[in-house]
């Protein structure tokens, strides 16, 4: 088995979500402290492994209220619980080479399996510094009321402030260490 150890690049990374709002449309956030490693087996991609870790602290809606309000104990709670993490436990090929990446994900001390669809990984690519890169985007879909994020308000009009279920967005770069 030869793997390999590339490290995130937060710089080249996005880590967003999005959720619908007053059931009209959907606001979107980011989280822009992030890091991890992908031990990255090429021979045998179902013995790869990935761990990251985000900063709660960092999350940007672009809105300062709405961003306060998420780091609450409403939400994220970031003033008991400042990280959330995801390690992946399986990863398997899909015959088109996408792949499903099974893991823990860790959000104000609740974990609980989410599956990340992601593209297949790029070609190692060298950039302008001699750097070694390899990408991916990914999706996923998880109930923010599984993590203990239950706020909501009844519209005047019937329906809620808030769905439960968070769209989760993935474009990363990792380089080789």
């Amino acid at each position: 088995m030869t793997t390999t150890t590339y490290e995130l690049d937060p710089v080249h990374s996005h880590l967003g979500f999005s959720v619908r709002h007053m059931m009209v449309s959907h606001q979107r956030g980011r989280f822009q402290g992030v890091t991890g490693t992908l031990t990255l087996d090429r021979e045998d991609l179902t013995r790869s492994h990935v761990e990251v870790a985000i900063d709660t602290t960092t999350l940007d809606t672009h809105n300062t209220d709405r961003d306060n309000h998420l780091r609450s104990a409403d939400f994220f709670d970031v003033a008991n619980h400042p990280r959330m993490t995801f390690v992946s436990r399986e990863v398997k090929v899909q015959p088109d080479g996408e792949l499903r990446v099974t893991g823990d994900l860790t959000i104000r001390g609740t974990t609980h399996p989410v599956t990340l669809t992601a593209e297949a990984l790029s070609a190692e690519s060298k950039d302008p510094f001699g750097n070694l890169r390899i990408g991916t985007s990914a999706t996923a879909k998880i109930s923010r009321k599984d993590f203990g994020m239950v706020w909501n308000a009844v519209l005047e009009t019937g329906g809620i402030a808030l769905a439960d279920d968070v769209k989760l967005t993935l474009d990363v770069q990792f380089v080789r260490k």
